[in-house]
């Protein structure tokens, strides 16, 4: 897969910051997502974000870590903090940043255990599929220490369907409406990989397959949400 999102991250980092990315997805138009945002600080970031990183504790793995914004404000607390990416340009950009401990890893293939396993940026995007999402999560429940926790964000994006007369169209294609094509553009590149938005009951109801409690940690001002899991 072409690595966009890593070209232009480590564009911005290096300097060569000239155009944003443009995102879609197969029920929504295009956006920009400005690249300045994938490097902003505490301060600038949403309430879900801050409320997370608040609540990390003890050894921490960010997994999707991008630029590595979440990675460098939990490493200013002084805490121990492994950053992975699929993403080569992401993890490049954090190693320039200051995260030495920084690894293209994809986090299926994680074997080490943390105190604090942090999915943010709608961190349910990983788990691509419905279907998936126990197996993912099975695996994430083996990365925890005694007494460690999974802070997730998501949002349940149902209102994207919903028409003017109030009733809900579905996308007969998908198993469910959160699972979404998303297709990323930057300088003539252009890829498209699955991704899915995963409501908080769903998120519960496979959180209790794999021996998972789920708990709603705070709601965002958009059907976002933050959630905690840790081991029942």
């Amino acid at each position: 897969m072409k690595d966009v999102f890593g070209t232009a991250i480590l564009d911005y980092q290096q300097g060569n910051y000239t155009e944003d990315l443009v995102t879609s997805t197969s029920i929504s138009e295009e956006d920009v997502l400005p690249l300045p945002y994938l490097f902003r600080n505490f301060s600038e970031m949403p309430v879900l974000e801050q409320t997370a990183l608040e609540l990390t504790k003890g050894s921490v793995l960010d997994v999707g870590c991008g630029a590595g914004s979440h990675s460098l404000y939990l490493k200013s607390k002084g805490l121990k903090v492994k950053s992975i990416d699929i993403s080569e340009g992401a993890i490049k950009t954090c190693q320039l940043r200051g995260l030495k401990n920084a690894e293209v890893l994809d986090v299926m293939n994680e074997t080490a255990s943390f105190d604090t396993l942090l999915l943010l940026m709608n961190g349910s995007g990983i788990f691509q599929s419905l279907a998936h999402t126990p197996l993912v999560l099975n695996h994430l429940k083996t990365l925890l220490n005694h007494e460690g926790q999974i802070l997730i964000d998501s949002s349940d994006i149902k209102y994207m369907y919903q028409d003017e007369d109030g009733g809900y169209w579905m996308d007969g294609i998908k198993d469910y409406y959160g699972e979404l094509d998303y297709t990323v553009r930057y300088k003539g590149e252009t890829v498209t990989f699955d991704w899915m938005y995963l409501d908080f009951e769903r998120l519960k109801i496979a959180c209790n397959q794999v021996g998972l409690n789920c708990e709603l940690v705070k709601e965002g001002p958009h059907f976002d949400f933050l959630a905690k899991l840790t081991v029942g």
